[in-house]
This record gives C-alpha cells, sequence and structure tokens, in this order.
C-alpha cells in the first residue's frame, strides 16, 4: 500500500509540473480576435455598384453610395417585401454584412434558410390610406400582394429594427413560429413541446446598448446544423438550438426584408459556406 501511495504522489507531481510548464511555455494562449473585414474564403454578395445577383421589385430596392437601399415612407409605403439572392440556396454557412436603419418606425432583417411563399395562400390586399401625410401630401397604398408574390419569403430571420426593441434576436416569418430566441437568449425546441430557456448571454436592455441606432452595426450569422448564432457587434445577442424536426429548415434561400416606415442600407455583404 506504501508503495502505491508513493507512486500515485509521484504521478500527481509528475501531472502538475507538467500542466505547470504547459503554462510556462505558453500553450494556453486566448484566441485571436476576428477582424470583420478578414474576407478570405469568403464569397462577395454585392458589387456595391447594382443589384446584380439580387431579385426584387427595384421600383422600391435601390443602390445608393455603395449601398442596397430601400426606403418605406408615407407617401410610397412598401409594405412588407424582399430582395432575394439569387446565389441559391445555403445550408450551413457563415454571413457578415454591415446593416443601418434610419427611423424608428422600421423594421427589416436578414431572410436565411428560407422559401418563397405559396402564391395561392390567403392574403388580403392592402386597403387604400386615407388622409393626408405630415407633409401634406396623400397616403400612399403598398404594393399588392400579387405584385410582391414572386419574391415574398418565409423562414428564419436575423431581425433589426429601428426602436431597437427586437435587433438580434431570432424570428421566423410566416411559419407560425414568431420569437423565438428573443435577444440574450438561448433557447432550444423539440418536436410537441414548447420552446425552453437553456441559458442567457444577457440582459437585453444592457445588450441593446451595443447597437448603434441609426448607425452602422456589423451583423455575423452563424447557421451550423441546428444552431443558428446572431452576433451583432461582436456581441452574440441570440442562440437558437432547433431540434424540433416538425419545423426545422435545414436550408434555403437568403433576403433582406423591409416593413414599417424609414430607411434600410446594407453593405459589404459576405458569405461562406461550411
Amino acid at each position: 500500500m506504501y508503495q502505491v501511495m508513493k507512486t500515485l504522489r509521484i504521478l500527481a507531481f509528475g501531472l502538475a509540473a507538467a500542466c505547470t510548464a504547459g503554462v510556462a511555455m505558453g500553450q494556453f494562449t486566448q484566441p485571436e480576435p476576428i477582424d470583420f473585414n478578414d474576407h478570405a474564403g469568403w464569397v462577395s454578395m454585392f458589387d456595391g455598384k447594382t443589384l446584380a445577383g439580387w431579385d426584387g421589385d427595384k421600383n422600391y430596392w435601390r443602390v445608393e453610395d455603395g449601398s442596397i437601399v430601400v426606403e418605406s415612407s408615407c407617401e410610397k409605403p412598401t409594405g412588407t417585401i424582399y430582395l432575394v439572392w439569387q446565389g441559391g440556396e445555403a445550408a450551413d454557412f457563415e454571413m457578415k454584412l454591415e446593416m443601418k436603419g434610419e427611423g424608428a418606425a422600421v423594421n427589416s432583417g436578414v431572410q436565411y434558410r428560407g422559401a418563397i411563399t405559396d402564391p395561392n395562400r390567403a392574403h388580403g390586399n392592402p386597403r387604400a390610406a386615407t388622409g393626408n401625410c405630415p407633409s401634406g401630401k396623400p397616403r400612399g397604398t403598398p404594393p399588392s400582394f400579387a405584385s410582391q408574390a414572386k419574391w415574398d419569403m418565409l423562414g428564419a430571420q436575423f431581425d433589426f429594427d429601428g426602436r431597437n426593441n427586437y435587433t438580434g434576436q431570432y424570428y421566423e416569418q410566416a411559419t407560425g413560429r414568431g420569437i423565438i430566441a428573443w435577444r440574450g437568449q438561448v433557447v432550444k425546441t423539440e418536436a410537441g413541446k414548447k420552446p425552453r430557456l437553456l441559458a442567457t448571454l444577457g440582459d437585453k436592455d444592457e445588450l441593446a446598448k451595443l447597437i448603434h441606432v441609426d448607425g452602422w452595426n456589423q451583423l455575423h450569422l452563424i447557421a451550423c446544423g441546428t444552431t443558428m448564432t446572431h452576433i451583432v457587434n461582436g456581441h452574440v445577442m441570440a442562440m437558437l438550438i432547433d431540434e424540433d424536426s416538425t419545423k426545422f429548415r435545414g436550408s434555403g434561400l437568403i433576403g433582406f426584408e423591409i416593413e414599417g416606415t424609414g430607411k434600410i442600407s446594407i453593405r459589404n455583404i459576405w458569405i461562406k459556406k461550411l
């Protein structure tokens, strides 16, 4: 027994010495911070000059000062419309872009792993607006659903809004699930169960302070298997582990959305398929 204990003490001392030596030799180091502008291995999704590679209603979507721009006003409201990337479906990927919102009532987002909705589904057309805008001009009417049907998307969305209530959260458009992972949450879904909160990433209001209202924001989206991670300005805002096999979409289209009133600008758009 004495010899066994002596042997164990020698082994423990040796392991401790090895660990200490490892630290001293610099085997444990901090990870290198990501360079948002490092595009090695990435593919550009926007040439900065035209809407080549994108499809949507050009009455609303345009390029201005090196950015994709869309604007909805009282006089010319967009309703909910989309610009769809023509690069095919993406399954596992990372996507980086910069986005800016102007106007508290504007709402936008990055659609991904999505699809075009059924054009035959029930969908009421917008009613003609009455009264005048603050400018004194007549209120406009959004485009009809029929005119937008070929771009109308459903699926996952990296949410972004002018009031900064929802920016960064995981939302699903036209699937019936709505908001699943709110800002500051790590959520898991399973078939037949309600979504469950696994952990928190921080207070949603404190995280909101890291988002630039009326300024440019760096959005980083990682979709890998059933896990989706939303990052804004280097901070994780929301994560979803979607194990609900009845609802999960593992591949699909990418696009941008606008609704509400205001202006959205998007630039520096890159993708890396995993």
